[in-house]
């Protein structure tokens, strides 16, 4: 998949988050991105098994999302931080949508204690945390939950200082990276 196609399915879905999206970029082939985005990481994971391409796509958009919201956006472009808000919402929902038209409530859950650890992890200023919320979500949409998994949500949700670690090894993902805001 690459950001074009990304870029291709806000412009065909409308309205404003079609007008927000920047000129075609050089397509950069995020199948060749090192470590796997997070929505690649759920993608490849056998919940995912033969609609790998929907799951990336609706991820990149809640990724998408997220940037809006806190980070660095990739094609959306908006200079108004309100608006840039609503945009991300809107990102979200789009994404959670067609993650609603899967029938994968287990992933709806997933996303939304991700999308709220997300939120929790920025208003602390700690990008790796929000990496590991990421990661360790990633890995619960592609490959389901597990005990661990909601322990480390847990202590995410409380504060814990054990939160990061416990997300990293939550499903054995390492975080290798800044997180998906790139910072």
């Amino acid at each position: 998949m690459t950001l074009t196609d990304l870029r291709a399915a806000l412009v065909a879905h409308g309205g404003a988050v079609a007008d927000a999206v920047g000129p075609a970029a050089e397509a950069v082939d995020l199948d060749d991105v090192a470590p796997p985005t997070p929505p690649q990481l759920a993608a490849s994971g056998p919940r995912a098994a033969g609609r790998e391409r929907e799951y990336e796509l609706l991820l990149e958009m809640i990724l998408e999302g997220s940037l809006l919201h806190y980070g660095s956006p990739r094609i959306v472009r908006c200079a108004d931080a309100d608006l840039a808000l609503l945009l991300g919402d809107q990102l979200y929902a789009l994404g959670l949508s067609q993650l609603a038209d899967l029938g994968d409530l287990d992933a709806i859950a997933e996303l939304a204690d991700l999308i709220s650890l997300l939120a929790q992890a920025q208003a602390a200023d700690d990008p790796a945390l929000a990496a590991a919320v990421w990661d360790a979500g990633a890995a619960a949409i592609g490959w389901g939950g597990s005990a661990e998994h909601e322990a480390a949500k847990a202590l995410a949700r409380a504060g814990d200082a054990r939160a990061l670690d416990a997300l990293i090894t939550s499903h054995g993902v390492t975080v290798s990276r800044a997180g998906p805001q790139g910072k």
